[in-house]
């Protein structure tokens, strides 16, 4: 990791003019890094006078988006796949790991749940089970990872799994959430479901904004890592390579700490 963050900053360092000034700088990111990313760039606008005008959503849609020529400069996606896609198709530099996350399970208000319990609650057929959108968007694809742990637990998890989640986010015609609300908590409270699959950050943020929702961390034999992918589009500004030095620094990793993220690129 240390090795690959070296190596991206030099290839950052080498394609600045030393004479460039500040310019607008356009990243696209996961939604699950709103929070931390918004904090970042409000750090990153102040240390380096340049403003960031930051678009989220799903990754893989993003990612589609980027290869089709939509103007973005740094690509943060919740995969290191999609990353790749993009420096395999030469429309962007290097990847790195710049954090990590988990699967949490964001369950609604009265329903008697536990780590050890929690398969037998995903595949009870009265219990509504919300995901996101697979290809579109990796926390759907995490998803399904759980339900192929799931099946080495109990023979014929995976089928029940894959046939009763919902997909109720993440996908391109998926309907955005009340504003100001992430849609995990928002679907659990109007009934959509009554487990969601998401990320253990977007969970915590679910359970401040809904009183009662609870945070179900996934057993071992379940549980699902999740490692987010950081590169720069070809042709981005000198600003654009900044920014995402700025990330991988360390004020950017503690910054990302702060919101529930695990920082590979801070010293050990």
């Amino acid at each position: 990791m240390m090795l690959a963050r070296i190596v991206l900053c030099i290839v950052m360092a080498t394609a600045m003019p030393a004479s460039a000034k500040a310019e607008s700088v356009l990243p696209h990111a996961a939604g699950s890094l709103r929070g931390a990313l918004n904090e970042v760039a409000a750090a990153f606008e102040a240390a380096a006078g340049a403003r960031v005008q930051t678009k989220f959503g799903p990754s893989g849609l993003l990612k589609d988006e980027i290869a089709g020529g939509a103007k973005a400069e740094v690509f943060a996606s919740a995969n290191m796949e999609h990353a790749r896609a993009l420096a395999q198709a030469k429309r962007s530099g290097p990847v790195v790991l710049f954090a990590r996350n988990k699967l949490c399970a964001l369950v609604r208000p009265g329903i008697a749940i536990a780590p050890a319990t929690l398969l037998d609650r995903l595949l009870d057929p009265h219990v509504k089970l919300g995901t996101s959108t697979p290809r579109a968007d990796p926390s759907g694809d995490y998803a399904w990872e759980v339900f192929r742990k799931a099946d080495k637990i109990k023979a014929g998890s995976f089928a029940a799994l894959d046939k009763k989640a919902l997909q109720l986010t993440g996908g391109p015609a998926s309907p955005p959430p009340p504003a100001g609300r992430t849609p995990y908590g928002a679907l659990v409270a109007e009934g959509k479901a009554d487990i969601f699959l998401t990320y253990c950050t977007n969970a915590l943020v679910a359970q401040r904004e809904n009183a009662g929702q609870q945070l179900v961390a996934l057993p071992e034999e379940l549980s699902v890592g999740t490692d987010y992918g950081l590169t720069v589009v070809a042709d981005a500004s000198p600003s654009a390579y900044r920014l995402a030095m700025f990330i991988l620094s360390d004020a950017g990793q503690r910054i990302l700490t702060k919101h529930g993220f695990e920082a590979p690129a801070l010293p050990e």
